[in-house]
Parts: C-alpha cells; structure tokens; sequence
C-alpha cells in the first residue's frame, strides 16, 4: 500500500476478550475517512490468544497488520516498536481496551495542519483539560493518586502538563523517529519519557480534551503509579547525566 497518512498503534496484552470489539470500533471510523491509514496491534507477548485473532481478523479489516513478540516487553516496549516501524506521517497510539476511541483523531488533525492557528508536532489526549468528558467518572482510588502523580511528574519535568499518563497520543513522523529512537522506559512510565524528550528536541506538544470512556477490567493496577512516579526519577537523574546524549544531538527539529 502507499505510504499512509495515519498510524494507529495499538499495545495489546492478553487482550483477546476486548481487542475484537475496539479494532472493529477502529475500522468503522477509519472506513469512513478520506486519508489512507493503516492498524497496527502490537502483540507483548500474550499468554492467551490475541495474535490468533488479530491475524484472523486481518482478513475483515482493512489494512490490519499484526507485530507479534514471543516475549513481553512492557508497554512502553511494544508502543516503541510499533512506532518505530510505522509508515505513516502521523502515528497514533490508543489503548486496547478503547478508552478512548480513535473517532477523536478529527480533533487531533487541525493541529498537526496548522489549520486551527498553530501548527504542533505532539498532540495528545487528556483528562484533565477543559472540555474532556470521562464516563463515568474516575473513581477517587484513581484519580486522587493519579493529581498528585501528575503534580510530582510536572515539579520534575514537565510544568504546564496535566495528563501525560492518557493512552492517547499522536506524534508527526520526524518527532516519532527521533523520540521514540532514545525511549528506555519499557513500563508504564513511557508517555512522560517520550513528552520529554519531544520537549527536549524542540517539538510543539498540545494537550486536547478527550471522551474517555473507564473500564472497570482496565489492566493497570494501583502499583503503576508508584512505579510512574519512580521512573519520572529515573528520567530526571538521566537528563541531569546526559544518558541520552542530547548535549550531541541536534536539539531543534529541521536542522
């Protein structure tokens, strides 16, 4: 196929009861638009069968394709991968279970053109910004750690950031290539990694309110967040050490 306009990369893990029912969601909205696209599920090594039915389903859904790995590498792993061997202009990761349907791409789109004043390299989804509709609402378990999280990861990183851990983020070509190249983070601390090396290259990011829908067997559990808030640590103790290299690289995208 020619080269696609939009990548959607979807991590997946043990997803074989709810990855059918998003990749059709999925394929309903993008059969309806007019910019070539291409789906790619992600495969982390499940223990059930979810490579089965991607590659079943590749034969209903246009252009599915299916990345398979025997082994498990973390999300953040298998979101890198995916990214990384994506063709298309823009590449957009979502969540498996569909919390946030790729519908919402439209909102996205304007931004990444310039069409709705400034044009910006990273846009992603968030929760917490004016506008965003979560259904239901998340419960207080959820959602007290997840502001104080996001307070801790701003004071460190990223000010002005109030939702860096939605799975819903699109990243133009070039930023995709040149972030997701230095990702070292295989957990769930992947998103603020990724947001702050496109700072750090000099990438425009903007943050757009989101339909989120919560689902009651979401796979992340409470000790996600303590490990995010000690992987923003780690994050901040390589930037101050120079892991990445970036005093090397070149800082400003286009040149």
């Amino acid at each position: 196929m020619p080269k696609p306009y939009l990548s959607v990369i979807i991590p997946a893990y043990n997803e074989a009861k709810r990855l059918p029912l998003t990749l059709i969601d999925v394929d309903k909205h993008l059969s309806a638009v007019e910019y070539s696209y291409e789906i790619l599920v992600v495969n982390d090594g499940s223990k059930d069968n979810t490579a089965e039915i991607v590659r079943k389903m590749t034969g209903t859904i246009k252009n599915l394709k299916l990345v398979d790995n025997d082994t498990n590498k973390g999300k953040g792993g298998v979101v890198r991968q995916g990214m990384l061997v994506a063709q298309g202009d823009v590449r957009l990761f979502m969540d498996a279970d569909n919390s946030t349907s790729v519908d919402q791409f439209a909102t996205m789109m304007p931004h990444f053109s310039g069409a709705g004043g400034a044009r910006y390299d990273v846009v992603i989804g968030s929760r917490s910004a004016k506008g965003s509709k979560l259904e239901p609402a998340e419960p207080m378990y959820r959602s007290i750690p997840g502001k104080i999280g996001n307070l801790w990861i701003q004071m460190l990183l990223l000010p002005g950031l109030w939702d860096t851990q939605c799975g819903f983020k699109a990243f133009t070509e070039e930023a995709a290539g040149k972030v997701f190249a230095l990702l070292k983070i295989t957990g769930w601390g992947f998103d603020v990694e990724a947001l702050v090396l496109a700072k750090k290259f000099g990438y425009t990011i903007k943050e757009i309110p989101v339909h989120w829908v919560n689902d009651p067997m979401s796979h992340v559990k409470a000790s996600a967040y303590l490990k995010v808030l000690l992987e923003t640590v780690k994050i901040r103790w390589w930037l101050w050490t120079d892991v990445y290299a970036l005093k090397e690289a070149k800082t400003t995208p286009g040149k």
